[in-house]
C-alpha cells in the first residue's frame, strides 16, 4: 500500500530571468492545481534568490522552473546552491523546458529532480512530484 498525504502538496512555479515565455509554466500551473495542488506562481523575470526566498516563505514541497533561454546550466545550479544555503535540502527543484539531454544528466548529478521536455504529458509530470512529496516529505 502506498502512503497517502494528508494534505495538498505546495508546488513554486516560477521563470528565472529574462525569459518571457511563460504560456507553459502557466499551462503547467493549471495542470497541478486541477491535480489538487496548491500552486504558487511567481510570474516572470524572478531571480534565483527570488524563487528559493518565496519557497522558503510558501513552506512548498517543490520548486517547478521553466526554462527556455539556454541559461539552464547557470540557474539551476544557482538555485540549488541557495535552496542548500537556507537549508531546503528535503524540497524537490524540478523542472522543464528547452533543455538537452547531457545538461539534464549533469543537473541530476547536482541533486536536480527529473526534468520535463516539451512534449512531456501533465500526468507524467503530476505523477513525478506526487510520488516524490508522497516519499520525502511525507507529514
Amino acid at each position: 500500500m502506498s502512503k497517502v498525504l494528508n494534505r495538498p502538496i505546495r508546488v513554486l512555479v516560477a521563470k528565472v530571468g529574462l525569459d518571457g515565455h511563460d504560456r507553459g509554466a502557466k499551462v503547467i500551473a493549471t495542470s497541478l492545481r486541477d491535480a489538487g495542488m496548491e500552486v504558487i506562481y511567481t510570474g516572470l523575470r524572478q531571480t534565483p534568490e527570488m524563487v528559493v526566498n518565496t519557497a522558503l516563505q510558501e513552506d512548498v514541497d517543490a520548486i517547478g522552473i521553466s526554462i527556455l533561454s539556454g541559461a539552464h546550466m547557470t540557474v539551476f545550479p544557482k538555485i540549488i546552491q541557495l535552496m542548500k544555503e537556507k537549508q531546503l535540502d528535503d524540497v524537490l527543484l524540478t523542472g522543464g523546458g528547452i533543455i538537452p539531454e547531457g545538461d539534464r544528466a549533469k543537473l541530476a548529478d547536482m541533486g536536480v529532480g527529473s526534468l520535463f521536455p516539451p512534449g512531456t504529458t501533465m500526468a507524467s509530470i503530476v505523477a513525478y512530484i506526487q510520488n516524490w512529496v508522497t516519499e520525502n516529505r511525507n507529514f
